[in-house]
């Protein structure tokens, strides 16, 4: 299990990767972070113009149910994954 410091170096190592993750890469980093942080969705479905409002939702909406300490440790997982792919800046 991470603790509270490994989560917050993970959030702020994301800040400064080399180069900008996919789409696919980033969503699931928001919505891990979104329920390691805030838990369960509580806001309402954006319209349906909203195409990346509605997608950063429905994203978070699926992490429904899983709990602050996994949803910790699967962004941290996904932030090391990251960071040997792209690489940190200096």
């Amino acid at each position: 299990m991470v603790s509270q410091e490994d989560f917050d170096k993970a959030a702020e190592n994301v800040k400064n990767l080399t180069s900008t993750p996919s789409d696919n890469d980033l969503l699931e980093l928001y919505s891990l972070y979104k329920q390691a942080t805030v838990g369960d969705i509580n806001t309402d479905k954006p319209g349906f113009l909203d195409f990346k409002g509605k997608a950063k939702w429905e994203a978070w909406n699926n992490r429904k149910g899983t709990s602050k300490d996994d949803a910790m440790n699967s962004y941290v997982e996904k932030v090391n994954a990251l960071v040997q792919t792209h690489g940190l800046k200096a």
